[in-house]
């Protein structure tokens, strides 16, 4: 082997010591040592060490690369924050205590209560408290900061977007592809009798629970929530804004061990024990149960219908929005003549994408004019509740590279973000050129985004 070959691999091993062993050693607690230091500011192993644990949580792997970009991040964000204090930036207290309290209700959720996060991050919720105190003051700082940068980014006029679309190569523009405006008329199944049959299994299973049996062992059976009845119905610890206000409102009332009535949310119908309570958050178990409807609810369903849709098709007195206001049991849509919006953005475009399934399958071949044979879907109420419907194509765009005439906001919207992002880009060149920085020499072999780092 020559010489030239050992050299390089023993670079290379100098180079994953941060990676390897440096942080198991760390990890057991034996060593932290300054692996950066950004103007006045330091950064520890200690640092990155900390978001790798972050993102293992949250399932993310952080092998050599991510350590590299965490490091890099870090570096980043001293320069926006030493910047910020140049400028005299300030945050308040309620906003930085805030976030930490958000913080720890994701790590709540994420691993359990204090003792468990105690346990994961090797210290005590108060230190934990005070570090994510600290740096989440410096993330508030360097957001204000980069909306300053940012802020001294002209507005495009309609002008400027026009000679961006004219100087960019189309293959860089933002494409848009097939959007679609409908229509619907929606049907629900006959839910008194499901919904009796759903209250009567909780109510025979409460009283199996209250016998003796195990309210984790029916909950593997009986459960129709996939996430939790292989877990025995236990949700985690979570906080009661995530849950449906009657969910929520129902465990908090209840003492720990302690059953629920049958309890009826968008997603169906539950019961729930309570295991532990932590201000306002909670860990539960819960058995849900849903509405069953059989093939004579579908086909009573898809039999009307058919009728409204043939009564559209060929008649000229009953249009589709009238049909809708006459019919449709969707009070989304009803009073506007049928029109689906977008619940989200509160458009009434939609992408692919952004359809169920079960409504791309049904349009996918329509023109426009064209009104669907019935089919099943499901609500936006709860998590795929059945419903029934037909839908009307309004309109269809075909894909398209955005042009000045029909996607004028897209292409305002994609050239104020790559002007900020060159904004940002260029503060970063420039600081990390006039900035004093000294890295640890067994971090010069990360493959950094920005070139400077290392003199």
């Amino acid at each position: 082997m020559s010489k030239k070959v050992l050299v390089a691999l023993y670079i290379l091993s100098l180079c994953l010591i941060p990676f390897s062993s440096k942080a198991q050693l760390y990890e057991q607690g034996l060593i932290d040592k300054n692996i950066a230091l950004i103007g006045n500011d330091a950064i520890f192993i200690s640092d990155v060490e900390d978001e790798v644990q972050m993102l293992r949580m949250s399932g993310y792997i952080a092998d050599r690369n991510a350590r590299c970009e965490i490091l890099e991040n870090l570096m980043i964000n001293k320069l926006f924050v030493t910047q910020a204090r140049l400028d005299s930036l300030v945050v308040t207290d309620a906003e930085i205590q805030e976030n930490v309290n958000n913080r720890m209700i994701q790590a709540m959720q994420a691993l359990g209560g204090e003792k468990e996060i105690s346990e994961y991050f090797g210290k005590p919720i108060y230190d934990l408290r005070d570090e994510w105190y600290k740096a989440i003051e410096e993330q508030l700082l360097i957001q204000q900061m980069q909306r300053k940068v940012v802020q001294n980014v002209p507005k495009m006029t309609p002008d400027a977007i026009r000679q961006y679309v004219e100087q960019t190569a189309p293959e860089d523009l933002p494409m848009v592809s097939t959007q679609y405006r409908l229509s619907q008329i929606v049907l629900y199944p006959e839910k008194e009798l499901a919904n009796t049959a759903c209250k009567e299994t909780l109510l025979e299973l409460r009283e199996r629970i209250l016998n003796g049996e195990r309210f984790s062992s029916l909950a593997r059976i009986y459960s129709e929530d996939p996430g939790s009845a292989q877990k025995g119905g236990e949700l985690g610890m979570m906080a009661k804004s995530v849950y449906w206000p009657a969910f929520s409102d129902a465990a908090m009332s209840l003492k720990e061990g302690q059953v629920s009535q049958v309890v009826e949310t968008p997603d169906g119908f539950h019961i729930i024990q309570m295991i532990e309570k932590s201000g306002d958050m909670f860990n539960a178990r819960h058995i849900l149960i849903k509405p069953k409807y059989t093939s004579e609810d579908r086909n009573k369903a898809f039999s009307k219908l058919d009728s409204i849709r043939t009564m559209i098709v060929d008649s000229s007195l009953v249009t589709f929005p009238a049909a809708a206001w006459m019919f449709s049991q969707d009070p989304k849509t009803r009073t506007n003549g049928g029109v689906m919006v977008d619940e989200m953005t509160g458009s009434a475009i939609f992408e692919k994408d952004q359809l169920k399934p079960a409504d791309y399958a049904a349009i996918k071949d329509l023109e426009v004019g064209d009104i669907s044979e019935p089919f099943e879907s499901v609500d936006n109420e709860g998590r795929g509740n059945t419903i029934y419907k037909i839908v009307r194509v309004d309109d269809i765009a075909p894909a398209h590279t955005a042009s000045y005439d029909t996607d004028y906001n897209l292409l305002v919207e994609d050239a104020n973000a790559k002007n900020s992002s060159a904004a940002i880009d260029a503060f970063i060149k420039d600081k990390v050129s006039s900035t004093y920085i000294k890295l640890d020499p067994l971090y010069a072999g990360c493959n950094f985004q920005y070139s400077g780092w290392v003199h």
